[in-house]
């Protein structure tokens, strides 16, 4: 029949290394101690004294552990005391009943320091000269468990304290995801409402063909933006394809009037940008420009790269877009300017100026980044 294998546990298998180490180390000392002095050292008689107290004590360990547990040393004032006192009663009485029992073990393993007497007679030998060393041998386990309970303690609180600050953190970008999506959900009506407004105005002129294409596209440009709902990053060519469709949009309404120009690089199409950052921008290059004037006003789209940020410019020439663009912001671009600080923070802004010698510029800039991380 095989038996299964005896399994310690790892608490004891701790107690007989660390008792092991103390009796390798006070073998070595008595040893070095005798050399010294120019005495025979007797290997077998002091390495089974040493290992027969070391074992004994390691023996009375799980005693001495609960008694830690059930009278701890870092309790509060005063209990502290009062636990104190009672380590030191249980010091003294496990040091002399180690000693005790430690004469017999001497005499039977024929390494007792009086050879010859009886183990009744060594007793007392033994209290002599080990009872004040095996008060400090119970100290020190007490003293080692209260450390490690202290340790135990501050590594609960410093994972208390990282659960805490992770929970907040999660809050807080929750907090901040829906502080953006409540600005992109004001934009989305918003856009909405003004093209709405448009094609009644059209029909109102008996633009029914003009009307009915504007109706069309509005289909593709809403089905385009539930799409992307819950997004609020996009790629920079997602966002130039959303654009260019609700500038088809304003091209009907506005015909030959409006005349658009959109410039980028290659390799700023994957850059990721807000949801919908250029469309209330260019909106409002129309309303001020176009709206406000019979003339053709340009309107120009630029991106690029600029010292680690993605850099994105509207312009336009129009007579009226100063005035209005730089007197007030209506919801569009102050929504824009909030969506970029809850996003980047301080590394996202935007900036509306005069043109010369007419017109306004606005100009939004953003870390320059792309989906997984840093764009190359």
């Amino acid at each position: 029949m095989r038996w299964p294998p005896i399994r310690l546990p790892r608490s004891v298998v701790a107690v007989w290394v660390w008792w092991t180490a103390a009796g390798v180390f006070f073998i070595t000392r008595e040893s070095l101690m005798r050399l010294f002095r120019g005495e025979r050292v007797p290997w077998v008689p002091v390495s089974f004294a040493w290992m027969a107290s070391v074992y004994i004590w390691a023996a009375l360990t799980p005693a001495i552990l609960w008694a830690g547990r059930r009278w701890p040393l870092d309790a509060d004032w005063p209990g502290r005391w009062r636990h104190v006192a009672v380590h030191a009663g249980l010091s003294a009485l496990l040091s002399a009943g180690a000693s005790i029992v430690e004469a017999p073990v001497l005499v039977a393993l024929g390494a007792s320091p009086l050879p010859g007497a009886s183990w009744r007679a060594l007793v007392p030998v033994l209290l002599a000269y080990t009872f004040h060393g095996g008060v400090i041998q119970y100290w020190a386990v007490v003293a080692i468990q209260a450390l490690l309970r202290s340790r135990q303690r501050a590594l609960a609180r410093e994972r208390e304290a990282l659960e805490l600050q992770m929970g907040r953190t999660e809050l807080a970008r929750q907090l901040t995801a829906s502080q953006l999506s409540a600005l992109k959900m004001q934009l989305q009506p918003h856009f909405l409402f003004n093209t709405l407004g448009a094609i009644m105005v059209l029909v109102q002129q008996g633009r029914r063909r003009e009307a009915e294409a504007m109706l069309a596209r509005l289909s593709d440009l809403l089905r385009l933006v539930v799409d992307e709902v819950h997004m609020q990053e996009v790629p920079l060519w997602r966002e130039l394809e959303f654009l260019r469709l609700y500038l088809s949009i304003e091209e009907v309404r506005f015909q030959d009037r409006l005349r658009v120009r959109i410039v980028t690089e290659p390799h700023l199409a994957d850059a990721m940008v807000p949801h919908m950052v250029l469309q209330p921008i260019v909106e409002n290059a129309v309303r001020h420009g176009l709206g406000q004037s019979e003339e053709a006003v340009g309107i120009d789209i630029e991106a690029r790269q600029n010292d680690g940020q993605l850099v994105l410019t509207v312009s336009d020439d129009g007579r009226g877009s100063a005035e209005g663009a730089l007197k007030r912001r209506g919801v569009g671009l102050t929504n824009t300017e909030n969506r970029l600080t809850a996003l980047y923070g301080g590394t996202g802004s935007l900036l509306v100026e005069r043109r010369a010698p007419r017109g306004v510029r606005v100009t939004v800039a953003l870390p320059f980044h792309g989906e997984e991380g840093e764009c190359n």
